[in-house]
């Protein structure tokens, strides 16, 4: 009980100074006459789409929800209609907050042309979403936890297939919960990734391509829906993403801790009590509450201590330190306080500190991959500017050479991804395993923050350039822009590692279902129908991949056949440009296109798993989860340096094509950046970011049907 005080306490504070940000953004000045209304046609779009989308979202999950309460267990539906709530919330006031900082970013440079002042406004902004994400994740925990009580050893469930047996409905709330979460998820990314990217690729190619126009001229029709996207998408898509993303690593140590105290008891080890069972299942969400709180201490003291913030990357890292360092202090003494004094299980081989050993083995291993990611999609390192230089050859070049970068990338970070794997459950068996995921993303209040300062900073600085600030607004906005393209990409390693540490832990408590208490947990890869689910997962993710890119290039098309017509007319006569006609035609082909790759990460594992069972399923996972951590590195990273190639080439940093030297070289090799740009954009912002969704739903929707499969298959 003391444990879930402590939880809610810290929750309950994070809140507190949630709120307290947004309304001292909403009470800063949004600028001039222009700025207002612009910003306030951004804010009723995103605004109108969020809206549109969930309503679509609520008839998915209110139907989900009569199933599960009807065939598996009664009260799941409504922890599963909770888990999609948080989500939403945390994503709708990610969102709306968005639309106010990054004007009121705009107008702080604007009024005092000082870094540090502008950067506090977007830092300030971005700690809504941030803090959100674990702040509201943690009360969901909190309010299952005290209506229908904490994890239970022998809880039967009370659905019509309850008789089937291996329904424990303790288990089934928490796992519904984290469903529910990821139904959200799966569909803002892919909603919010469409519309985001067919606008941004729309108005490249028309302002860029066709008409040589600055990326952000008011007078691109697709300007302002692409300014939308970054709110629906990079802000409200990552909330629901990495919310889905720590709720699932949290549930899925939980419930190995559930199986671990099965087999202890089949077993007949001493010492071995319900007191332990419950400090197993608790000690996540209490590391969770730790890191929250760290989160709070570092952005207090960045944000509203410190005064003289010279330069954007030391802040960000100083709270990525902080954060991280408390977190490592805060779960050691919880995992003293909790499991002190009490038999443990033979796997935890370094006794008290097993748990907290590979807690930071996680943390260690996020920290890692994000400074590997950053070191291949920054312009301060020699892959980028690399890809810059080789610009001057033609986009095949670039392509070429983007792909190779791209591909390098992925043995890094899953090399770390594989020895954080290796030593947690030397150190302290599957549990090990999923505290290491939940380690990683223990801190995620500040790395979300990180994450939306980016797209706070990136609107910002287009709004600054649509309202014609001049250019030296326009310069401190781009160096935070820059800096903020660096945390982007970093968030999305964090986010695809951590995606896949917590699925190999999902998958470990899939097997764990329904394999009896005492047997460990085996996955026989050399029997046929494991071959042929994990042949048919990895076909999966590429069919998934497909799908979204295929949506994103034709909404992108029409999209720019509209505003160039637009555009032409503008040019011509000066006619004002239709935005809302574009922002319409974006939440069309967005919503229109959210709802057939979504429900194949929900219905695919359901009917396969009803006819070939539970061996096929665990090697559809195991094979899906494989290719996708790859695929999702691979389009993450040589998307990013895509961008940032192009940036570089924009700011006249590559030697011998400022546009001041050369003007026809530097149109010529822009072309090509743009191009490629292009490419990279659908990959990083709507395949890359979806696919970790993909592999954890497509596995908690495994584990909640695992009875269905086990009484019902055809072939299993």
């Amino acid at each position: 009980m003391v444990g879930l005080i402590f939880t809610a306490i810290v929750a309950i504070a994070a809140v507190v100074y949630v709120f307290y940000n947004f309304f001292k953004i909403k009470a800063l000045d949004e600028g001039t006459e222009e700025m207002v209304e612009k910003a306030s046609i951004i804010r009723s779009g995103a605004r109108t789409f969020i809206g549109t989308e969930y309503i679509r979202i609520g008839i998915v999950v209110a139907a989900v929800a009569a199933l599960i309460s009807c065939f598996i267990e009664r009260t799941a539906g409504i922890t599963f209609m909770i888990g999609s709530l948080v989500s939403s919330a945390a994503c709708v006031l990610g969102m709306e907050d968005s639309t106010y900082a990054n004007v009121r970013t705009a107008n702080r440079a604007r009024e005092t042309k000082s870094l540090s002042q502008t950067l506090q406004v977007a830092l300030l902004g971005g700690s809504v979403p941030g803090l959100s994400v674990p702040a509201f994740l943690l009360i969901g925990f909190v309010v299952i936890w005290i209506v229908y009580g904490g994890p239970k050893f022998d809880s039967p469930g009370s659905g019509i297939f309850a008789t089937l047996g291996n329904i424990n409905a303790s288990a089934m709330r928490f796992t519904t919960f984290s469903l529910g979460a990821s139904i959200v998820a799966m569909f803002s990314r892919v909603a919010g990734g469409n519309y985001t990217k067919a606008a941004d690729i729309s108005s490249d190619i028309v302002g860029k391509n066709r008409y040589g126009l600055e990326e952000d001229d008011a007078r691109i029709p697709n300007v302002i829906a692409d300014f939308i996207g970054d709110n629906v998408n990079d802000i409200a898509g990552n909330c629901s993403d990495l919310l889905e993303s720590t709720g699932a690593a949290t549930i899925a140590a939980s419930l190995i801790g559930h199986t671990m105290h099965s087999n202890a008891v089949s077993k007949g080890l001493s010492g071995i009590t319900d007191k332990l069972y419950s400090a197993v299942t608790l000690y996540p969400i209490l590391v969770l509450a730790g890191g929250l709180l760290s989160c709070l201490i570092g952005l207090i003291l960045v944000i509203q201590v410190r005064k003289n913030r010279k330069d954007p990357s030391s802040e960000i890292n100083l709270i990525t330190y902080v954060s991280a360092g408390l977190t490592v202090v805060s779960s050691l003494v919880i995992s003293l306080i909790v499991f002190d004094n009490m038999p443990l299980y033979d796997e935890f081989i370094a006794g008290c500190f097993s748990p907290w050993i590979t807690t930071v083995l996680g943390i260690g291993c996020g920290v890692a991959v994000g400074l590997i990611t950053e070191y291949y999609t920054s312009t301060k390192y020699k892959p980028t500017r690399s890809l810059s230089e080789i610009a001057k050859e033609g986009e095949a070049f670039e392509v070429t050479l983007g792909d190779s970068l791209g591909f390098r990338s992925v043995l890094l970070p899953v090399a770390f991804i594989v020895v954080t794997i290796f030593f947690s459950e030397k150190i302290a068996g599957d549990y090990g395993v999923a505290m290491a995921a939940l380690g990683m993303l223990s801190f995620v209040g500040a790395t979300v923050t990180i994450d939306a300062f980016g797209p706070i900073a990136d609107n910002a600085g287009g709004l600054a350039e649509a309202c014609g600030l001049g250019e030296d607004i326009r310069k401190i906005t781009d160096e935070l822009d820059s800096v903020g393209n660096m945390t982007a990409a970093i968030g999305k390693g964090f986010a695809i590692s951590s995606a896949a540490l917590a699925t190999v832990s999902l998958i470990k408590s899939f097997i764990g279902t329904y394999t009896p208490a005492g047997q460990p947990l085996v996955l026989n890869l050399a029997s046929g129908d494991t071959i042929a689910g994990a042949l048919f997962g990895a076909a999966l993710v590429c069919f998934f991949s497909a799908i979204l890119a295929k949506n994103t290039i034709e909404a992108a098309a029409i999209m720019a056949d509209k505003g160039d017509a637009m555009l032409r007319k503008t040019l011509k006569d000066g006619t004002p440009p239709d935005y809302n006609l574009c922002i319409r035609e974006a939440t069309k082909q967005a919503l229109k296109r959210m709802v057939s790759p979504s429900l194949i990460a929900l219905i695919v594992p359901a009917i396969a798993g009803l006819i070939f069972g539970v061996n096929f399923i665990g090697g559809t996972l195991a094979g899906a989860t494989f290719i996708a951590v790859c695929l999702a590195i691979f389009f993450g990273n040589s998307g990013g340096a895509f961008d940032n190639a192009k940036k570089y080439i924009e700011q006249g940093l590559l030697k011998g094509v400022s546009k001041l030297i050369d003007e026809e070289a530097y149109k010529a090799i822009h072309k090509v950046v743009v191009a490629c740009d292009t490419i990279g954009d659908t990959r990083k912002d709507v395949i890359g970011v979806a696919l970790d969704i993909f592999i954890k739903i497509m596995s908690t929707v495994a584990i909640t049907l695992v009875p269905l499969f086990m009484a019902f298959s055809l072939f299993g």
